[in-house]
């Protein structure tokens, strides 16, 4: 084989030469994807903790919404709740007072059937007219009575001023006269553990 044949030390030296620019190239491209693979991770790890940041906050701003609306709820709950007892409570007085208008406007009208009452009788006719005038009386008391309206009692009993309304004040003739009711001079009544109308009534001091 002739010498021309194999490549001279020159030669491979001027094919490494030549290898080297394209070798160093690709180096630095790849040093530049590299990098930019870094930085990409980087930017990426970096969203990552920023969006693991965002959901803590939001997290613990719905924790505090949802503590504020539990706390409405709870006070809503409890007014309503109020609201209910109250209901309850003046349903229950409307129910078991229910006759206390109707009562005072009756009372007007017994007074008047008692005056009539009180007028002396002197014909056949006056006294069917005041026997009719007794029987509505008594029918009205006992429809009064059924109702738990009945008279409070004033004559010659000690002054109280939850029942009685002092209108007149005499000298006591005794101690044991003080402070006692001497005469009544309008009736009054009393309605379940209500008083409807006080009695009016002269006092002994």
């Amino acid at each position: 084989m002739s010498k021309e044949k194999f490549p001279s030390e020159k030669n491979l030296d001027e094919k490494e030469t030549a290898s080297t620019p394209e070798a160093a190239k690709k180096k630095v491209t790849e040093d530049k994807e590299a990098k930019k693979d870094k930085e990409a991770k980087k930017d990426k790890e970096a969203k990552k903790d920023n969006h693991g940041e965002k959901l803590a906050k939001e997290i613990a701003d719905l924790k505090d919404k949802n503590k504020e609306l539990e706390d409405k709820y709870l006070r809503s709950e409890a007014e309503i709740q109020n609201m209910q007892n109250r209901y309850s409570k003046e349903r229950a007085q409307l129910i078991k007072y229910e006759s206390q208008s109707l009562a005072k406007d009756i009372l007007p009208a017994v007074d008047n059937l008692e005056r009539a009452l009180s007028v002396e009788a002197d014909d056949d006719v006056s006294k069917q007219l005041k026997k009719g005038v007794k029987m509505t009386l008594d029918s009205l008391t006992k429809a009064l009575k059924d109702h738990g309206i009945v008279e409070i009692e004033a004559e010659d009993v000690k002054f109280d001023p939850t029942l009685h309304q002092a209108v007149q004040t005499v000298v006591a003739e005794n101690d044991d006269q003080k402070d006692h009711v001497v005469q009544v001079l309008q009736k009054g009544y009393q309605y379940k553990d209500r008083t409807l109308r006080p009695a009016m009534v002269v006092v002994a001091q």
